[in-house]
């Protein structure tokens, strides 16, 4: 089982901060918030913050826990584990944007364009409610890159 993050970072409540992958993984041409893999003895909050710095040159104030999502494998997952990811929010940030990402083009992308990137499909179905405030968790079961089945849990998380 391996931990993740996402951060979507918002900019004059307009724009959220994409990446466009051009590394070769998994998510090689696809649309993602930035984040990555929690470190040994790491809070995922401090992923996050790590997380942005190393990918966006900025840096982060107040991230928002907004969902934990579980990706589960049954041996045919795109992600080649069992993940969870911790999604967080923010709209306070520090710094430079920076002109070269490791993982790909950074681009500021207007909000109601999310859903129109190419991206994973459960990210289409989560991104609208990371926009909104509270906190949810949700499951994407995927089979190769073919979403088979998901759920968002009826009520918020509590911590």
């Amino acid at each position: 089982m391996k931990l993740g993050v996402l951060v979507y970072l918002e900019n004059n409540d307009e724009h959220i901060l994409m990446i466009h992958r051009e590394k070769v993984d998994e998510h090689r041409g696809l649309w993602l918030a930035p984040g990555g893999k929690v470190e040994p003895n790491e809070a995922p909050y401090e992923t996050a913050a790590r997380e942005m710095q190393e990918e966006t040159g900025l840096q982060i104030k107040d991230p928002e826990l907004r969902a934990v999502l579980s990706f589960p494998d049954h041996g045919d997952s795109p992600f080649g584990d069992e993940w969870h990811v911790f999604v967080f929010y923010s709209t306070s940030y520090s710094g430079t944007l920076a002109e070269n990402c490791p993982e790909g083009r950074l681009e500021w992308i207007p909000k109601d364009d999310l859903t129109k990137l190419a991206t994973w499909e459960g990210d289409r179905l989560f991104t609208p409610k990371v926009l909104e405030s509270g906190c949810f968790s949700a499951k994407f079961l995927y089979s190769g890159e073919t979403l088979l089945d998901y759920t968002f849990s009826e009520s918020p998380v509590r911590l």
